[in-house]
């Protein structure tokens, strides 16, 4: 990712990224997007069936139905299925999406291409414990390391 940033804006003083920056940055919208499928923020989803949904063992969930659709662990990871951080994976459109999500992904893309420029970003010594709510969390929050690249002016 740091590698991308770096490239697009190489010729660039001071560095700014503008709008028509971020199409431009697949590698780093992929492994943000990987990110909150290993991690998603949202830990729960519904949705109603808009017409009948046959099952592989024949049992069919009726049109209007409600159905709810954990988003933990097992269901993310399932081995041989998902398993581990891949930026290449496809991700599945899907037919909803939030109206903020444009913006949120433009300004994940500003904020970690800037931080990326700068410092190296490595985890804290303590794995993080979830704390599954509606929204995922984790208890006392996410701490990082930040160091500076380099000794120059940041």
């Amino acid at each position: 990712c740091r590698q991308e940033v770096q490239e697009l804006l190489r010729d660039r003083e001071p560095k700014e990224i503008e709008w028509d920056d971020l199409a431009q940055l697949p590698f780093l919208t992929m492994c943000i997007k990987e990110s909150l499928r290993l991690h998603p923020p949202v830990t729960i989803i519904s949705r109603c069936c808009t017409q009948d949904v046959e099952l592989p063992d024949g049992r069919v969930i009726p049109k209007g139905r409600l159905c709810s659709l954990s988003r933990m662990e097992g269901v993310r990871r399932g081995p041989g299925v998902w398993g581990v951080l891949d930026a290449i994976r496809v991700p599945t459109p899907a037919p909803r999406n939030c109206i903020g999500q444009t913006f949120a992904m433009a300004e994940m893309k500003v904020t970690l291409a800037l931080t990326l420029l700068r410092f190296r970003v490595l985890p804290d010594d303590k794995e993080p414990r979830r704390k599954p709510e509606l929204i995922l969390r984790a208890e006392g929050g996410l701490w990082l390391r930040v160091e500076p690249l380099s000794a120059g002016p940041q």
